[in-house]
């Protein structure tokens, strides 16, 4: 069969552009060099028999807030959503935690004097969350609800630093603030890193931070299924290596920068490759992935709430931890990102076991062995967590680079999430190329990483109306 368009590969974002294609009448292809779909929202037997592991993804606040995916019937395929009582839960080094809330009431009672300029805060972004998401997940458009973006964007344009330091005077509050704006992977010091911690903390409040029943393949596995249903094809366990290989007259190429660079080399001009060339990617992840034979053993009992435990502890350390990768060093006492799903998702595990996921940023490319590390983060908040391992997956950059060639040197966030990058990346083109008929839909490009899709989308929608003309 003759295709119009052909996605190359099935991460959220290609299988959301190819759904994107296939709703608009339109023979798509996906293909996927490795033998199950998903990039790096996928699920896998990692360490032993039974212990099914999120390769990469392994939270969705975005997916659930997605404007693409809540127009798709992903639970007639599938997926089902498990929220936690709480969507995170942040230890101090005095056996308490602050419980990032569904409620804002119910986290403002945890934060003293902070409470109200918390309140302040966040209220007007949940009150107002379906306009914010419309307008902050996807390009830049000044005219796509202008006085939420505006509003926004005061603040998400300051550091995370910065706004936890002018607004909160306790410790409490700006530690789960900075918590939330780590996963930026930059300095906390560096301008747009308060957009991270607001966008996450508002998302809280707004749709919960789920887990997928089943692990992330599942998010994957819905996708896929509502795309054949719409008669799309996927192709698994070839790797396209050029554009030649592709006879359709639209591509859609669900990859990073250098990737494009090696599929479309012969048809790129000059200046366009260069771009490409200079396209920064930012801190990578050293992930670890356990099997263990009970509960991680918290001081705090309030963590066993969440799915989700960042591991710092004060404002002070994370900040410390979070710019030493832009030095070119990995920090003696990492901010660890830990997600423990099986809490509330027993059958990804043997009965009575758990699995959990860890990761730690360091330096794009490292070699650094952070295992210990890693390790002492997690027992200086769980004493006796290693007595509980069965058995460990060890991904450092290199690894994840391996498993996903999207992931350069171990970048998850597919570059490095600065402003101006992350406003036109991978090139002022966004979407498009100068090759006609050719699309780059990755999180290379905006609004970048995270599993929702909109990547996918709008350089779809780039291309069908690029076809109509």
């Amino acid at each position: 069969m003759t295709h119009d368009v052909v996605v190359v590969g099935s991460g959220p974002n290609g299988l959301a552009a190819a759904i994107t294609v296939a709703r608009a009448g339109r023979q798509v292809l996906v293909h996927e060099a490795d033998d199950s779909v998903g990039g790096s929202t996928r699920s896998a037997e990692l360490t032993e028999p039974g212990f099914r592991h999120d390769v990469c993804s392994a939270v969705f606040p975005l997916a659930v807030a997605s404007p693409f995916f809540n127009t798709l019937p992903l639970a007639q395929h599938g997926l089902d959503w498990i929220h936690p009582p709480a969507p995170l839960a942040h230890p101090f080094d005095d056996g308490t935690a602050v419980v990032l809330e569904r409620s804002i009431e119910d986290t403002t009672r945890q934060l003293g004097r902070d409470g109200p300029a918390y309140r302040k805060l966040v209220s007007p972004f949940v009150a107002d969350w379906e306009r914010l998401t419309v307008a902050v997940l996807g390009p830049l458009r000044p005219l796509q609800h202008p006085f939420t973006l505006l509003r926004f964007g005061r603040l998400a344009l300051r550091s995370a630093r910065g706004l936890a330091e002018g607004l909160f005077q306790e410790e409490r509050a700006r530690a789960l603030f900075t918590g939330l704006a780590a996963h930026a992977a930059l300095p906390l010091e560096s301008a747009t890193t308060a957009a991270y911690g607001l966008l996450l903390g508002v998302a809280a409040h707004a749709v919960g931070w789920p887990i997928a029943r089943g692990g992330s393949q599942s998010v994957a596995d819905a996708l896929a299924s509502y795309l054949r249903s719409l008669g799309g094809e996927i192709a698994t366990g070839r790797r396209v290596r050029s554009l030649a290989e592709l006879p359709a007259r639209v591509v859609l190429c669900d990859v990073a920068p250098r990737g494009l660079l090696e599929l479309a080399a012969d048809r790129l001009p000059p200046g366009y490759r260069r771009r490409l060339e200079r396209f920064r990617h930012g801190a990578a992840a050293y992930k670890v992935d356990y099997a263990l034979d009970g509960p991680i053993p918290w001081t705090s009992p309030e963590c066993a709430r969440a799915a989700s435990v960042p591991l710092g502890g004060s404002f002070a350390a994370i900040a410390r931890a979070d710019a030493a990768p832009s030095r070119g060093e990995a920090a003696e006492r990492p901010f660890v990102l830990l997600v423990q799903p099986t809490l509330f998702d027993p059958s990804r595990a043997p009965a009575g076991k758990h699995t959990a996921w860890a990761y730690c940023h360091v330096p794009n490319g490292s070699r650094v062995e952070m295992l210990d590390r890693i390790e002492r983060q997690i027992e200086r908040f769980a004493p006796g967590f290693g007595d509980r391992v069965i058995a460990r997956s060890v991904k450092p950059p290199a690894a994840l680079e391996q498993s996903n060639p999207n992931l350069v040197g171990g970048d998850i966030n597919g570059g490095m999430p600065g402003l101006g990058q992350l406003l036109w990346r991978p090139t002022w083109r966004r979407y498009s190329t100068p090759v006609a008929g050719l699309y780059i839909c990755s999180a290379s490009t905006p609004p970048g990483g995270g599993v929702h899709g909109m990547c996918g989308y709008y350089a779809a929608e780039r291309a069908l109306a690029g076809a109509r003309r």
